[in-house]
């Protein structure tokens, strides 16, 4: 299958696209199905009760990533890409207030979040490890329909027949002209036709869809991340979820800007991570980001595309071709790494969420440079192989420590990889494939308590866990 640019940028709402996107995503497919008549002709009309039930690192890390919540809202019909979210915090304090939910917009049923979202600690579903379960029932507890789902990273949701039957998100690779779903692949079909990834990628996408529609939809992406980083800059005080953690990129960037006598040459390394820290702080706090592929990671690729933007010397039409050059060549490198590897965090470990952004961000800044083929290959490898073996560890369930942090330091990788890469002629020892394998072989060796569950690491640790924190329960 081949992997639109679209499919890996996704505009959503944080903490977390695989327990936050995914669930609300899997909710909105429920509706979807029940009213398309897959709980009978009159499902939906029927429906008196919604159970959903969390399973797996759903369960264990659901409450610190609002999976909860969001598998209310796509209940009430909501989209990730189209959802405000202080609109949709005043629809949540609605259900609890009232005790009622209005499923699609249109049917007012009961509604209680104790007992009508379960997180089960000790059954983990067969397909994935976020898996869920919701089901329909008439008024007298009779089941009308009951789904699996199982969110598999950056957004993506699939069916358990779905999952089985391997079908894979995306479009037929027969219907776009250059279907690379390697690395290698992607380099010889660029060689044969003597044509850049992000002309190949560009000549994909338009094969889709019309031109201007492409276009319009790149810079709405930028647009989108430009404004998280701003929104982030601009904003100050605790994190939600109990770890009392201060956003810090509003005051960093007083720092940065203050008056001083002295200048470093690696200032330009604070910006940048000021950048990431700023997007995956508005992530923390539940406000509108792209996947980049996912949440956990959303900050890496906005903070290399605006280090580009203002530390790259190139005209305003340079910069705008640059950033569309950019999200192309990342999202031909991201689709690469989900066709063979992963980007959820709970089936690879962190390495496959901050180090394969780190890998599309620094393959993107040396195709937005004019980088060869192989050189954005090479930048790409080189920032996923010093990703290798990273673990998913997030302290109290939360998209906090040390997501945060790791963004930031994804980010300079990638500035770092490009510039490497970049020094050289694009020949080098390790393929881009195997380095993506050596990830995914990575990550099934990995315990699952270091992916994404909150029980090893830095999250095991009870000394960084405050009186009030909300504890994972298990």
């Amino acid at each position: 299958m081949f992997l639109s640019t679209f499919d890996l940028f996704k505009i959503g709402i944080g903490p977390s696209s695989s327990h936050t996107v995914g669930p609300m995503m899997a909710g909105l497919r429920f509706l979807r199905a029940l009213d398309e008549g897959a709980g009978g002709a009159d499902g939906f009309a029927r429906t008196g009760r919604v159970v959903v039930r969390l399973h797996g690192s759903l369960a264990f890390t659901g409450k610190g990533h609002a999976s909860d919540s969001a598998a209310m809202l796509g209940l009430m019909g909501l989209h990730p890409a189209e959802t405000d979210p202080d609109d949709a915090a005043r629809r949540l304090e609605r259900v609890a207030e009232t005790g009622r939910l209005m499923l699609g917009e249109r049917r007012d049923i009961p509604f209680d979040r104790e007992t009508d979202i379960e997180f089960d600690y000790e059954v983990a579903l067969p397909g994935h490890a976020n898996g869920m379960v919701i089901r329909a029932l008439d008024e007298d507890g009779t089941e009308l329909l009951a789904e699996t789902f199982y969110s598999v990273g950056g957004g993506f949701v699939s069916t358990a027949a779905e999952l089985e039957a391997g079908e894979q998100p995306g479009t037929d690779a027969s219907d776009v002209p250059y279907p690379f779903a390697s690395a290698r692949q992607m380099l010889e079909m660029g060689e044969a036709s003597g044509k850049t990834i992000a002309r190949m990628k560009w000549e994909n996408e338009i094969s889709m869809r019309p031109e201007a529609e492409v276009l319009e939809r790149l810079d709405r992406v930028a647009a989108v991340m430009s404004e998280c980083i701003d929104r982030g800059l601009s904003q100050d005080g605790v994190l939600p979820g109990g770890l009392r953690v201060k956003r810090r990129a509003k005051g960093i960037l007083h720092q940065l800007q203050g008056p001083t006598n002295r200048r470093f040459q690696h200032d330009v390394m604070d910006w940048l991570s000021l950048y990431a820290m700023a997007v995956n702080e508005e992530n923390a706090a539940g406000g509108r980001v792209v996947t980049a592929p996912t949440n956990g990671a959303a900050g890496i690729i906005p903070a290399t595309i605006r280090y580009f933007e203002q530390f790259c010397s190139l005209d305003d039409d340079g910069r705008r071709k640059g950033v569309r050059d950019f999200l192309l060549v990342a999202a031909a490198i991201g689709g690469i790494i989900k066709t063979n590897a992963s980007i959820s965090g709970a089936e690879v470990g962190c390495q496959g969420e901050v180090g394969s952004a780190s890998a599309m961000a620094a393959a993107g800044l040396a195709a937005a440079l004019g980088a060869t083929n192989m050189q954005i290959e090479n930048a790409a490898e080189i920032a996923l192989e010093h990703h290798l073996g990273m673990t998913c560890d997030p302290v109290g369930g939360l998209v906090q420590v040390p997501c945060i942090e790791r963004n930031a330091m994804g980010s300079v990788k990638a500035v770092n990889a490009c510039s490497l890469a970049m020094k050289g002629d694009g020949t080098h020892f390790v393929p881009l494939d195997t380095a993506i394998r050596t990830m995914r072989e990575t990550g099934i060796d990995m315990l699952s308590k270091y992916k994404e569950t909150s029980l090893g690491g830095l999250a095991a640790r009870d000394e960084l866990s405050p009186p009030t924190i909300n504890v994972v329960e298990c």
